[in-house]
């Protein structure tokens, strides 16, 4: 973090592992591995408050959802969850699944809660309508609660038709109605590789411009895309060719997470 002039970073647990679908065969003690791997992030940053806020992480379609985001309503050391809708097998298309994930935001929003969503499902044709049901009946339930949305509505490895169309909804939606997303960023983790089509990232340039790089955060998905932190912010980060002026309103972007101790 030093290396890189991070002063301050989010520690995210991966806890909705345990539970996921597509870990097989499935663990019986699943629901206890969940927490323990929330117990250990979240003791990571009260080890270091200064520079470590947790956000814990949620199956947000399984029953222990509700009941966990309570358990942590009132620490000081934990600011937000964490949810992965491709690894808990959510589909957006699916009312049930829709009413959950809506349940989850009320819930994280009630508890004061930032939520940190990789939005992408396991569908292939995901795009533009599973947006859309997400902005109309899950969104509106974090209420003002700060809505991170992981590697641009995509799946954090390269730009394709999927991200494309599904940032291009969020652009949409934000044009017609931009004070209803003053609380929703979106962050460039991973998000463009140096094998990314030039086309493909004028694309994703067009985007962030309709939806104003102040609505865009960075964010590197270290340690797992495998680059250096340093050389992943230095190299990779100056491929798309933003202008200076709108890397730097990106780069200072910070999302009001209430760094601990929370006073919201």
């Amino acid at each position: 973090m030093a290396g890189a002039g991070i002063q301050r970073a989010l520690v995210m647990s991966d806890g909705y592992l345990a539970e996921s679908p597509l870990m097989q065969p499935e663990r019986k003690d699943a629901a206890d591995l969940l927490r323990a791997a929330n117990d250990w992030t979240v003791e990571l940053a009260r080890r270091h408050p200064q520079q470590l806020a947790a956000f814990i992480a949620v199956d947000p379609i399984r029953q222990t959802a509700l009941p966990e985001i309570a358990r942590w309503r009132n620490d000081p050391a934990v600011t937000g969850i964490k949810l992965h809708l491709t690894s808990s097998g959510v589909d957006l298309r699916k009312d049930e699944d829709i009413k959950a994930l809506a349940e989850v935001f009320h819930a994280a929003s009630e508890s004061n809660l930032a939520i940190m969503i990789h939005l992408r499902t396991q569908r292939m044709d995901y795009g533009a309508a599973d947006v859309q049901r997400f902005i109309n009946e899950v969104l509106p339930a974090a209420g003002d609660t700060p809505v991170q949305i992981a590697h641009a509505a995509g799946w954090g490895d390269d730009i394709d038709v999927q991200t494309l169309s599904a940032l291009g909804a969020f652009a949409d939606a934000i044009t017609a109605h931009p004070e209803k997303f003053r609380h929703v960023w979106f962050d460039l983790s991973g998000v463009w590789t140096d094998k990314s089509k030039p086309a493909d990232k004028d694309a994703l340039i067009a985007l962030i411009r309709r939806i104003g790089p102040e609505h865009f955060l960075p964010a590197s998905d270290w340690p797992y895309n495998g680059d250096d932190l340093v050389d992943y912010y230095s190299r990779v980060y100056p491929e798309l060719g933003l202008t200076p002026k709108e890397w730097a309103i990106i780069r200072g972007n910070v999302a009001p997470y209430g760094w601990a101790p929370r006073g919201r």
